[in-house]
């Protein structure tokens, strides 16, 4: 394997994370959202959302690459009050000090290369460094491949779903929790 690395992603990655998150969502969450969610990305100008959100301060996000190809990326940040809040709507007691992985996606193509695990553990240290003592992911309750990724770096369920609505049909998310003291490679 090339060198690979996660480093923290600059203003000129927008456009090869745009292409990196329509290449994926198409492979593998067509099932999932539906042709309708993914046309609506697609007309999208997401290479602009993704410089807002480079850009945005708070906000973590970093890229795998490998050797000269950026692979996958991470974006991470404290919680939203809504992202944490439990079933009930009350806030946890270490919600003030709750990270959110927000999204981690590895190319399907580049997968299985240890990727995925060091952009999160990279994402844990950075929410570690701003405070954050544990973190939370979103995850959709039919994306096995991701659910055991996170339950194999020690995360699992708490028991919080919530519903989207993909315009075609709703999709089901899980909330995982776990450690931000990760020591994937």
């Amino acid at each position: 394997m090339s060198d690979a690395a996660v480093r923290p992603a600059d203003l000129s990655d927008a456009a090869e994370i745009a292409r990196i998150q329509r290449e994926t969502w198409h492979a593998a969450y067509e099932d999932l959202l539906g042709k309708q969610a993914l046309a609506q990305l697609d007309a999208t100008d997401l290479a602009g959302t993704w410089t807002e959100t480079i850009d945005y301060p708070g906000s973590l996000v970093y890229v795998a690459t490998e050797g000269e190809f950026t692979v996958g990326f991470c974006v991470a940040g404290r919680a939203p009050e809504d992202e944490v809040a439990q079933a009930d709507g009350s806030l946890p007691e270490d919600a003030e000090t709750t990270g959110l992985i927000a999204t981690l996606l590895v190319e399907p193509r580049w997968g299985r290369r240890g990727h995925a695990g060091r952009l999160l553990a990279t994402a844990a240290a950075g929410l570690r460094a701003d405070g954050a003592s544990r973190g939370i992911a979103w995850v959709a309750q039919g994306d096995h491949a991701t659910l055991g990724f996170y339950r194999r770096a020690g995360w699992h369920p708490d028991g919080t779903v919530r519903t989207l609505d993909t315009g075609e049909r709703t999709l089901r998310e899980v909330r995982l929790t776990g450690t931000l003291d990760l020591t994937l490679s």
